[in-house]
């Protein structure tokens, strides 16, 4: 990494401004303002997400059946989950409203598939060099590439695990990214015998090393309690979907939300009514929207999605090494929510290996070489199709015409759902090390950190284009220019 440093005088103010480089371990295009009282305290801390691509605009006046692979240009990292997405709210339309076991089965394991490689992907490539080398430490080893040297096994295991979940991902799709497997009312294939006994030689690896990547976690958790159990700590509403009897699902289910207590906020409810729950808020400094639950209010109704949610919505996981963790994780918070930051990463390698072992159980199922692929019934006009990503809950909602046209496409991704969240761990980040002081490198990295615990996607958050140069811009009461740095 390189610092550039340079004095300018503005309206009689002495301002340095940093440029950091590389570019930042997160997906897409944002920045971060911080604005201080005249006593150097953090006084209000915003994340802004900059760009716009209105991809629910250019979807109108589209076939229908075009969508499910047009959406996953949204996003080269989660293209299977807006696949999976629009293809269910499309089988709402097309009548579909049971699938065919092969088709379900077939769908379930592509969804798996994503689900590891991207836990996978986040945990070891984006999020490891903080973790196992410290947030502030030497930034020039402070990437996967140190992770290798310093940590071979671990980072050899990353990029195993990632690769299998994109085999498993190619031969259910069609290809490793932007796959045309899923269709409306099902899928356009299923698995040979061959394919399901290649899979199978190594997922038993992959569920072990599952178990490792959890232990990881978690004994980071141990040995560090001040920081993992403080860092970026607020209470917040908890929001996902789960199984009809309360268990784990990640492909289908019912909508659940948690208060921050623990306590329930709604359950089993239909999401074809989401938009009855959930209200969009637009504030003018970000093109990311601001979800909220309508009955609570923008200020109350604020909620998080994603792993962290997930496990403490759920009553249990059906897959016995993830429910024996999730039942470790609940005790270690002793029975309440855990509201940390950073316990995003021991609930996402939960999640990861109960992916392992979900697909574990789909490949000894033989309705995977079916040839039943496609069901249809009365034709709908509307339909609305929601399923937990990586990140966090996923909705998709079209309106179709007779013509068979796309008439109206709203999306809310999970980047979405976890915004105020976001912006909330970023401004208890800033309070807790920043308030006094001059920023540094290492202070930009915590920030980072923070954002970077929720493994946002921002482009499928704002529909936009580009790469994720991090700009922090650090302003006095008056509104005047302080400090500044990037990561382009």
């Amino acid at each position: 990494m390189s610092f550039e440093l340079e004095t300018a005088a503005v309206a009689g103010e002495n301002l340095r401004r940093v440029a950091i480089d590389p570019v930042s371990r997160v997906e897409g295009h944002g920045k971060v303002t911080i604005l201080l009282d005249e006593h150097n305290k953090v006084h209000q801390v915003r994340l802004h997400i900059v760009e716009f691509r209105g991809f629910e605009r250019f979807i109108q006046g589209r076939p229908y059946w075009e969508v499910p692979v047009m959406v996953q240009r949204l996003c080269g990292i989660c293209p299977v989950s807006h696949h999976l997405a629009a293809s269910k709210a499309l089988d709402v339309i097309v009548g579909a409203d049971r699938l065919t076991p092969t088709a379900e089965k077939m769908r379930r394991l592509m969804h798996y598939g994503q689900i590891l490689q991207s836990h996978a992907l986040h945990f070891f490539h984006l999020s490891s060099p903080d973790l196992l080398f410290g947030f502030d430490s030497e930034v020039s080893r402070r990437n996967i590439v140190g992770v290798a040297e310093k940590y071979p096994d671990i980072a050899r295991r990353g990029i195993l695990l990632r690769k299998y979940g994109q085999e498993v991902i190619r031969h259910t799709a069609g290809k490793r990214v932007h796959g045309t497997g899923s269709v409306p009312g099902g899928v356009n294939k299923s698995l040979t015998a061959a394919e399901r006994a290649e899979l199978l030689k190594d997922v038993y690896q992959m569920i072990a090393w599952s178990r490792d990547a959890v232990r990881i976690i978690k004994e980071l958790h141990e040995q560090n309690p001040a920081l993992y159990d403080r860092f970026g700590t607020f209470p917040s509403n908890l929001m996902s979907m789960v199984a009809p009897d309360g268990s784990l699902d990640l492909y289908h289910g019912v909508l659940r939300a948690k208060d921050a207590a623990g306590n329930i906020l709604f359950d089993h409810v239909d999401y074809q009514t989401y938009d009855t729950l959930i209200t969009e808020e637009v504030k003018p400094w970000s093109y990311m929207k601001f979800p909220y639950f309508t009955s609570m209010g923008p200020e109350q109704g604020w909620y998080r999605v994603g792993p962290l949610a997930r496990v403490q919505n759920c009553d249990s996981i059906p897959t016995p090494f993830a429910e024996h963790e999730r039942r470790e994780f609940v005790a270690y918070a002793g029975g309440k929510p855990m509201h940390a930051t950073l316990g995003f990463h021991w609930a996402r390698m939960i999640e990861m290996l109960f992916a392992a072992e979900t697909i574990k159980e789909l490949l000894h199922d033989d309705a995977l070489e079916g040839s039943d692929l496609v069901v249809a019934g009365e034709r709908r006009r509307e339909g609305v199709g929601v399923i937990e990503a990586p990140r966090g809950t996923l909705f998709h909602h079209y309106q179709v015409g007779d013509d068979d046209l796309v008439t109206m496409a709203n999306l809310i991704v999970s980047t979405t759902n976890n915004n105020q969240a976001m912006n909330s761990a970023v401004r208890e980040v800033a309070k807790q090390y920043l308030d006094g002081k001059e920023i540094t490198e290492g202070l930009l990295n915590y920030i980072e950190v923070a954002i970077r615990a929720y493994d946002p996607c921002l482009s499928c958050a704002t529909h936009a284009l580009g790469r994720m140069p991090l700009e922090v811009t650090l302003l006095d009461a008056g509104g005047q220019m302080l400090d500044r740095k990037y990561k382009s």
